[in-house]
């Protein structure tokens, strides 16, 4: 199933919950260090868990680039979107 951007940011903000410690409202310009707070290995155990949901690995040559929680969307979306390319 080809996924919005919007439901893929849906998805993705109901997996920073736990992640969320200051309980922020979460947007699309919502950045993990300075809004969230998180530190490296809290982002890496927030993206493994993006990861398992979505069943997909985000190439480690990206990640410095995904600052903010929308960025994250995009990404997925165009991962999500080039394994359907191949698969189908």
């Amino acid at each position: 199933m080809i996924q919005s951007t919007n439901e893929i940011f849906d998805q993705i903000c109901e997996l920073i919950v736990p992640f969320n410690q200051k309980k922020i409202l979460i947007l699309t310009d919502t950045t993990f260090a300075t809004d969230l707070e998180l530190d490296s290995l809290s982002v890496m155990d927030m993206l493994a868990a993006i990861e398992d949901h979505f069943d997909v690995t985000v190439p480690l040559n990206i990640l410095p680039d995904l600052e903010t929680v929308g960025q994250v969307a995009v990404a997925l979306k165009k991962i999500l979107d080039d394994e359907h390319k191949t698969c189908g």
